[in-house]
């Protein structure tokens, strides 16, 4: 496990942190076994010595006052440890949160760029699609145009030239007249002129 990852059940202290733990541990332990030791080597004391006991008493008073002095102080340093770890604690717990607060604003930054880009696309895209409808329309309308002039032209034409037949066939008409009035004439000048 690395120290610098924290953990459900462990959380990581710094180097000045542990040292201090194991001072105050090393510390506590030292007067739970000293304070009983103490204790007994006293009371072999008094069995011995009746007259020296109110001096003993003073000492172990002493004693008792200095060893509850480091309680004290013991309990101080345990609490500024605790009170060190609660703070780093949270701490990390802050930059773990402003991380994925800075994470889930950067998905929803990117979200909000694709979804743009995406309505753009698509805006684009219809606008092309319409351009390209527009100009099919324009061509429709050209070509029916252009149908429409050939259409008129082909009528035009028509026309000419069932208007050049009459006047092809009236021409004819009346060359065959004239040449039948010729006929006619000559035939009567003849008729006239003959025997």
């Amino acid at each position: 496990m690395s120290g610098d990852r924290p953990t459900a059940s462990f959380k990581p202290m710094s180097r000045l942190s542990r040292a201090t733990v194991r001072a105050v541990v090393a510390l506590l332990t030292t007067i739970g076994i000293a304070a009983p030791l103490g204790g007994c080597g006293e009371s072999s004391k008094q069995s011995t010595s009746g007259a020296g006991q109110s001096g003993e008493g003073n000492e172990e008073a002493a004693e008792r006052q200095e060893e509850a002095a480091e309680r004290n102080k013991n309990r101080e340093l345990l609490s500024l440890l605790e009170a060190k770890k609660r703070e780093e604690a949270a701490a990390t717990q802050a930059r773990k949160t402003e991380r994925e607060a800075a994470t889930r604003a950067k998905k929803r930054e990117e979200k909000a760029d694709k979804e743009a880009k995406k309505r753009e696309a698509d805006a684009a895209a219809k606008a092309k699609k319409q351009e390209e409808e527009l100009k099919l329309a324009a061509q429709k309308q050209r070509e029916a145009a252009k149908q429409r002039e050939a259409a008129k032209q082909r009528e035009a034409a028509k026309q000419q030239e069932a208007a050049r037949k009459r006047e092809a066939e009236v021409r004819k008409r009346q060359q065959e007249e004239r040449a039948a009035a010729q006929r006619t004439t000559t035939t009567t000048t003849t008729t006239q002129t003959g025997p």
